[in-house]
């Protein structure tokens, strides 16, 4: 739902409401209005509402100055623009009413006439606006109190407003229709305003790719099993560290990856990473937390079968037998097939690719051994006859059986797969990078 906002006016004083309404419609149109019927119904014989999102309630005489208050308690709206009649014709105090009330509760923006409303509208324009897109079903604590403690850290600092995830919906559409209102908010230039990924890599994946090559920063509260695109930048993962370098600010422009037409932030891997994901389910990852692609990474070092591919790199065909293939836009060091360097470089605009080829069992230990300690150490692995390492900026390859393919922790079945880099596309609040 986009930013909500309460308009009201007695109905004798609707004239001025729908003055100062139609002199700022450019500013209104990056919100919902929230209006009782029956001031509606005034505003709309004199002036044309044309362009604005305006959502309905109960009329007033009905009670819908009680409906609207209890929206305001759910938390569900930004501010309260409500124009009273004057004392002479009004004998209530008006923070009596049931909306001012509701308002103050909550600490809202409150205006109570047409110079408060504006002064009120240019403080929103001018504030930073957080668009939190939030995975109820991510992570395994209490969402809700995991919400409340978030909205506590963030909202002395952001306007913020909540996005939840829905089963039936792709957060990447729900991250489009939320740039469609910022660019409609920020058209004047003076805006600050950022869309917050809360949720696990799947979560963070779908919003950063509606995100890419836009100018809109993506904010990470990393609430998942793995967390590996927040590792692999710094981000920290718990929830009062993950808000303060929200609130700090810092920018760093990523690559983005596109792997068979879907954009990818992590990784792809054929044979032991697609077998280890796949064998991860979510019941597993649910006990065990992260140590759930350990236990599935043994499982998938007894099943790997070799498979044929044909790479092509620069113009040239290159044939081989692989166990793995791992293609790294960026990674932590717990991605163990993507550390044939000792570590991910995420904006150098190159892929880092990792081609394993053990002989055998012992062989496939000793190629992962010889990649963990590449992560630890941070060099580049022992480049033996079972590992070859290379970065590129794109890369084709032809299997000559559909293998699994997991693209961010997706899996799929691919018989080829194409990979080319979208360098710096994307922004993210993350802590600048210490130079070795």
């Amino acid at each position: 739902m986009p930013s909500t906002l309460v308009l009201n006016a007695d109905l004798d004083v609707c004239p001025a409401l729908g003055t100062w309404i139609i002199n700022n419609t450019q500013l209104l149109s990056g919100f919902s209005l929230l209006i009782a019927e029956d001031v509606l119904q005034e505003l709309a014989k004199r002036y044309p509402l044309q362009g604005l999102s305006i959502v309905q309630a109960r009329a007033i005489r009905q009670g819908g100055d009680i409906a609207m208050a209890a929206t305001i308690l759910n938390g569900e709206i930004s501010g309260l623009i409500h124009f009273p009649s004057p004392p002479e014709r009004h004998a209530r105090d008006v923070l009596s009413e049931p909306l001012v009330r509701a308002a103050l509760l909550q600490d809202l923006p409150i205006a109570l006439n047409p110079a408060t409303a504006s002064a009120l509208m240019q403080g929103v324009k001018r504030s930073r606006r957080g668009y939190l897109i939030f995975n109820p079903v991510s992570g395994q604590g209490d969402p809700e109190a995991e919400l409340a403690e978030i909205r506590s850290y963030l909202e002395p600092q952001f306007m913020l407003q909540i996005w939840k995830t829905r089963p039936d919906r792709d957060p990447a559409e729900q991250a489009k229709d939320l740039i469609k209102e910022i660019n409609a908010f920020d058209a004047e230039g003076e805006g600050d305003s950022i869309i917050i990924a809360s949720g696990g890599d799947g979560t963070v994946g779908a919003v950063a790719s509606a995100l890419q090559n836009s100018n809109i920063p993506l904010g990470i509260i990393p609430r998942g099993t793995a967390n590996a695109f927040s590792v692999a930048l710094g981000i920290p993962t718990g929830l009062k560290a993950a808000c303060t370098n929200l609130l700090l600010g810092n920018l760093r422009r990523v690559d983005v990856a596109l792997c068979n037409n879907r954009p990818m932030i992590l990784l792809a891997g054929l044979g032991f990473e697609a077998g280890m994901v796949d064998k991860a389910s979510r019941e597993l990852k649910n006990i065990l937390g992260p140590m759930a692609y350990i236990f599935s990474g043994a499982r998938q070092l007894v099943d790997q079968q070799p498979f044929h591919a044909t790479m092509q790199i620069d113009g040239k065909d290159y044939r081989l037998d692989a166990s793995a293939i791992t293609m790294a836009n960026a990674a932590p060091a717990t991605s163990v097939m993507a550390q044939g360097f000792g570590e991910v470089i995420p904006d150098d605009g190159l892929l880092e690719v990792i081609v394993a080829s053990p002989k055998d069992r012992i062989s496939g230990l000793s190629v992962l051994s010889s990649l963990a300690w590449s992560a630890i150490m941070s060099s580049s692995a022992n480049h033996n006859n079972n590992i070859a390492c290379f970065r590129t900026k794109e890369l084709q390859i032809e299997l000559d059986d559909v293998q699994k393919l997991v693209i961010d922790g997706e899996v799929l079945d691919a018989k080829s797969i194409t990979l080319s880099v979208n360098p710096g596309a994307l922004q993210v609040v993350a802590p600048i990078p210490l130079k070795s």
